[in-house]
């Protein structure tokens, strides 16, 4: 399948590791002009080492990092075709421990960050009546567990955000979607999981415990980064003309149909 993204700029924020630093990958393997963003200078210049990107930077916690960024996204006349919100962080933290300071952080990192970049990059989509911004979510905006609210709560503005874009947006030509992974095999979890289950017993090798992790998920294994890269991409390709405000969850069927 052709997706046609080599005609295409791509900004990823939080593209200096993990996930989104697998998908600034894949894109960049589609020929797409990939825009790799890091807080700093250093983190984006590391990351791209190994991928063919350019290296952006700018704290998108503040108006002025944002502003910054998107002057180097922009500079020399460059435009950006597709917006992926990558960056979001989950701070550990209860209903007892978490004071209003972590929630504030909590919605600056997971909604605030992708508004400021929103805000500043709509305007000249809508004069080319072309662009795709896609979120980062997580399940956990339908299905929140009681641990960590402020970052559920958060996670959970950004979806009803993506919803009012799309309204706003709708007849210009830019389509806005949530891709909301669920469990993502990362090393961290990876690593952690090994922990627990040698020391349940449910073996030594990640092929011997992660059908144990994977019991509740019909696919009977946890979702890897480079499905949700995928899926991003086919998001921001024009054949994705139709899908439009959209909540996708990609989560190995975990949460159930929904009718």
């Amino acid at each position: 399948m052709q997706l046609d993204l080599t005609d295409k700029t791509v900004l990823i924020s939080g593209a200096h590791r993990g996930t989104g630093q697998i998908i600034a990958a894949r894109f960049a393997e589609e020929g797409a002009q990939v825009l790799l963003h890091g807080f700093t200078e250093d983190q984006a210049a590391a990351a791209c080492r190994e991928i063919d990107a350019e290296p952006v930077h700018g704290d998108i916690l503040t108006d002025a990092g944002a502003d910054s960024l998107v002057q180097q996204c922009l500079s020399d006349g460059r435009v950006v075709d597709v917006l992926v919100n990558n960056y979001g962080t989950a701070d550990a933290g209860t209903w007892a421990t978490s004071d209003a300071t972590a929630w504030i952080d909590a919605y600056q990192k997971n909604v605030l960050s992708a508004q400021r970049l929103i805000q500043r990059l709509t305007p000249s989509m809508r004069e080319r009546r072309w662009g795709r911004i896609i979120n980062l979510g997580t399940v956990g905006s339908t299905r929140p567990n009681a641990r960590m609210p402020h970052y559920y709560a958060a996670k959970g503005a950004l979806a009803t955000m993506t919803v009012s874009l799309a309204q706003e947006l709708g007849g210009t030509g830019i389509t806005v979607n949530l891709v909301s992974p669920g469990l993502i095999r990362t090393p961290e979890v990876e690593a952690a999981y090994l922990e627990r289950g040698r020391r349940k017993g449910w073996g030594q090798t990640w092929d011997e415990i992660e059908p144990r992790v994977a019991a509740d998920i019909p696919i009977g294994r946890i979702v890897r980064r480079e499905e949700v890269a995928d899926l991003v991409l086919f998001l921001a390709s024009p054949l994705s003309d139709a899908i439009h405000g959209q909540n996708i969850r990609i989560d190995g069927g975990a949460l159930g149909v929904v009718n």
